[in-house]
């Protein structure tokens, strides 16, 4: 019965462990380069801002560890579905110079985030510096054109995400630094759909992103966004 037992114990430990592991919350990143680390962003060819060996006159983040997605998925104690960020990337596809940014742009990469329990979506950014068109709200019959202006394509954005994620809990976050219209618009888009909304203040910067300083503060911040989960 003893020698039954040692063989089984081996055995019951690693489905328990498996349990465990199942149990756990899987999170998706939507962003840009705030959300960035190289070797942790899929598609690997997406464009990152933080590296292993940074350009220190612009970042002081030189691991991971240190971003704030990762602080929250440790301190949380859920496991990375997926980190779809991209340095750059607007929500809507009007980019830098009005430029299309559609292959890189929010509405196109929420197609792509795996199977998330809880989607964590941070960005507007760039659509502030790159003086992408604000638009109308919108928030059905969504057109090519519609999805140019910033407006129309977060609704998009967060109508997708939640059609297409029917299970997973959607966050929406910006930065407290962009134009305030993008900021007011953001919180009534995600009003409309229900989705619990975040202005991120107070965040310590270099070079226009977050130090390793105000990566904690974002972890922080978003940590009590979404607390109960």
């Amino acid at each position: 019965m003893k020698i039954k037992f040692q063989i089984l114990l081996p055995l019951l430990l690693a489905l328990a462990a498996t349990f465990a592991a199942s149990a756990r919350d899987r999170v998706s990143i939507l962003g840009d380069s705030y959300s960035t680390f190289k070797g942790f962003v899929q598609p690997e060819s997406n464009a990152c801002w933080y590296f292993p060996e940074p350009d220190t006159t612009k970042t002081d983040v030189r691991s991971v560890k240190q971003t704030w997605w990762h602080q929250l998925i440790k301190e949380k104690g859920w496991l990375l579905e997926k980190n779809n960020s991209f340095s750059g990337a607007t929500v809507c596809t009007t980019g830098y110079s009005g430029k299309d940014f559609s292959d890189r742009a929010f509405t196109t990469r929420v197609l792509d985030l795996g199977s998330p329990d809880i989607i964590l979506i941070l960005g507007a950014t760039n659509d502030s510096w790159a003086g992408a068109p604000l638009g109308d709200f919108k928030y059905s019959d969504f057109t090519e054109d519609d999805l140019k202006s910033f407006r129309p394509a977060l609704a998009y954005l967060l109508e997708t995400a939640a059609d297409r994620y029917p299970n997973a809990e959607i966050y929406y976050m910006v930065w407290d630094k962009i134009k305030p219209e993008l900021i007011s618009s953001a919180e009534e888009i995600s009003r409309h759909y229900g989705i619990p909304f975040l202005v991120l203040k107070d965040i310590d910067i270099k070079g226009g992103h977050p130090t390793i300083k105000g990566m904690r503060q974002i972890a922080s911040q978003v940590a009590s966004l979404t607390d109960g989960k």
